[in-house]
């Protein structure tokens, strides 16, 4: 059995060995030819040194397939079931989904009226199923309060009041309200959020069996939130947005300094010189890698993937770690369909993120004191 363990246990020149003289004498014991005992334990050995990475490999490649597969044919429910499965692994919400709408699948808001705990495919929308987002993704709302949501839901609610009546907390309500999930009865979110802030504070009316009412307050008309108000708002409450992606409000700025979209990396030739920008989501330095950084970025366009040599990282270290948006320079490395970026230079450009807010577009807010650079996810360490 410890000879069997030995040959499960993948290292460059495992424990193998130690087994050479107890396996070859015990063999001669039994009757077995010495040269035929030691070619026996040549081929032990010989497997013990890639039967782990050979098996390993071999189950990995199943999964692959099977994924692979899923991904092609069926992205509607393939990213439906990784969104209710993390977190695990590389990717964080926002790169599924921004993956899923690139691959044609449309991807719905949470919504107090359509949405349930887990991410759930809704009526086809073109090819694919439409992913309605689940609560799930709403960043500290309680699962109690969606159960009583859910089970109050006879019908569509009409007001913020008959989910109060419906037992919901106040925190629950500012939770929806904040991820913009009111949508469905005409308020935006910063009404939601002041209609929350105008109800009573007794979740089940004045007198049981009565509802609840709101405050006599005088409606205001409220400012609309700007389109990069709105998504500062959504990154703090779920991690990604469906309005816009952050990158593309500083998109002048990078034009300016001559940094192309990730997705026009596809019409570069390899070798070809490029500066590039985007929000690292991916840092990964594998302990085989020889000191070699891989890092993935994105932008309002898709992904991209960097090779930082360890000369370079020891160089511009403070920029890799601390950095939310990064712009590199480098050189494009293209093996077959697979494109990288050698990266010479690294500049971390987060501060262009703080005067997100500033930024008037169509739409639009509600916490001002927020520093918009604070809430875009971090890029995540691995090794």
């Amino acid at each position: 059995d410890g000879l069997r363990r030995s040959m499960a246990t993948f290292k460059a020149k495992g424990k193998v060995s130690d087994w050479e003289i107890k396996l070859i004498a015990g063999m001669v014991a039994k009757g077995y030819d010495e040269a035929f005992a030691r070619r026996v334990f040549r081929q032990l050995e010989g497997f013990g040194s890639y039967g782990f990475p050979e098996s390993h490999a071999a189950s990995f490649a199943l999964l692959v397939y099977v994924s692979s597969y899923l991904k092609c044919y069926y992205p509607d429910v393939f990213a439906t079931a990784l969104l209710n499965s993390l977190p695990m692994g590389f990717y964080q919400p926002a790169q599924i989904i921004i993956d899923a709408r690139n691959h044609g699948v449309e991807v719905r808001e949470a919504d107090i009226n359509y949405s349930h705990w887990d991410n759930l495919p809704e009526e086809k929308s073109g090819k694919y199923f439409a992913i309605r987002l689940g609560f799930r993704q709403i960043k500290g709302l309680p699962a109690d309060d969606v159960e009583l949501l859910i089970a109050a839901r006879r019908k569509k609610f009409t007001s913020v009041n008959e989910l109060l009546d419906a037992g919901l907390s106040m925190f629950a309500l500012e939770k929806l309200a904040d991820a913009d999930a009111f949508r469905s009865i005409g308020l935006d979110r910063r009404q939601a959020l002041w209609e929350v802030s105008s109800l009573s504070d007794n979740p089940i009316g004045m007198f049981e069996g009565q509802p609840s009412e709101s405050t006599n307050e005088v409606q205001l008309e409220l400012p609309l939130l700007t389109d990069a108000e709105h998504v500062i708002e959504d990154y703090s409450s779920t991690g990604f947005s469906l309005k816009a992606h952050p990158v593309s409000f500083v998109r002048p700025q990078l034009d300016s300094m001559r940094a192309i979209t990730t997705a026009n990396l596809a019409n570069m030739k390899n070798g070809d010189g490029v500066t590039i920008a985007g929000l690292i989501t991916v840092r990964q330095r594998p302990g085989t890698a020889k000191g070699v950084i891989f890092i993935t970025i994105e932008d309002e366009t898709g992904f991209a993937n960097l090779v930082v040599w360890g000369k370079v990282f020891d160089s511009y270290r403070k920029d890799i770690v601390q950095a939310k948006l990064l712009m590199v320079q480098g050189k494009v490395q293209i093996e077959g369909q697979v494109i990288h970026v050698i990266v010479n230079a690294c500049f971390n450009l987060s501060s262009l993120l703080r005067n997100m807010s500033n930024v008037k577009t169509k739409v639009t807010y509600h916490n001002e004191d927020k520093n918009p650079e604070d809430v875009f996810h971090k890029g995540r360490n691995f090794r």
